[in-house]
């Protein structure tokens, strides 16, 4: 980006401030709607997952935990999934870590540990446990307000959950206390793609479709209004890369994936 364009980003990634679901007055209220949202959806969160992204979601996870394999596979290293939902990404950073040890011959590898506000999900996260193999632990825990001292994790990385943050910076300046010195982040997230004919067929998608299905299969059509919501409010990869940057990551990239459907945030803790 030029100067005068990360300037602009950053400007206009500070005005979008956090996730705000209708009706809600401020960041207290807009906490306690999310993770009651998620509660609900728990029962068809997985399933929808996969329907509405046509099963590309597990694609970007496998790809998201190939990008840090060289920290998973680093003994006494710890990683933390932050947003964990019921534990895909998890599940994925674990398989990768568990390959790697393999082929390196490592002691362990790194350990995994997954967060998340909403207890139904973490339920589930603990059912789809490995059997006989490493066990992830998962806590209950607020991403704003998170249990761990500073510097605990040399990973933190956090898929299709930054936008529900009812404070974007907040989430990114307490991802950075708990990060290590020169550990990594890895967000990510859905983005709008710019590419002709994607563009409008994603929007007519998000807007119109994705609602109407998510609304019909998990019964909560409130809760699959929001999605598409949160998702076109939420800042563009340059303004969340300014928004890393302001809130004291050194070297913030994006990578777009998918025609620019979704994009992995990385950065450096300092």
């Amino acid at each position: 980006m030029t100067t005068a364009t990360s300037r602009k980003a950053g400007r206009e990634a500070r005005a979008a401030t956090g996730s705000k679901p209708q009706g809600t007055a401020d960041e207290r209220e807009a906490s306690r709607y999310v993770r009651d949202m998620f509660s609900r959806i728990a029962p068809r969160y997985d399933l929808l997952n996969h329907v509405l992204s046509l099963n590309l979601d597990k694609a970007w996870r496998r790809r998201a935990a190939e990008r840090f394999r060289h920290i998973l596979a680093r003994d006494g290293a710890r990683v933390l999934d932050l947003c964990c939902g019921t534990g895909d990404l998890a599940l994925a950073l674990e398989q990768r870590k568990s390959r790697e040890v393999r082929k390196r011959g490592n002691a362990g590898g790194a350990a995994i540990v997954g967060a998340d506000f909403a207890h139904p999900m973490l339920v589930r996260a603990n059912q789809k446990q490995p059997a006989g193999g490493p066990r992830i632990e998962y806590l209950e825990s607020d991403a704003l307000l998170l249990p761990f001292p500073e510097g605990s994790f040399d990973l933190v990385t956090c898929a299709f959950g930054l936008r529900n943050l009812a404070s974007y910076r907040g989430g990114l300046v307490e991802i950075r206390r708990v990060l290590r010195p020169g550990g990594e982040i890895g967000i990510l997230e859905f983005a709008a793609p710019r590419i002709w004919p994607i563009a409008p067929l994603y929007r007519f998608y998000f807007t119109s479709i994705l609602p109407r299905v998510g609304g019909g299969v998990s019964g909560d059509r409130t809760a699959y209004s929001y999605l598409p919501d949160s998702v076109m409010r939420f800042p563009s990869p340059e303004q969340l890369a300014a928004h890393i940057a302001d809130s004291g990551f050194a070297e913030a990239r994006i990578e777009r994936w998918s025609a620019g459907i979704v994009a992995l945030y990385t950065a450096k803790g300092r």
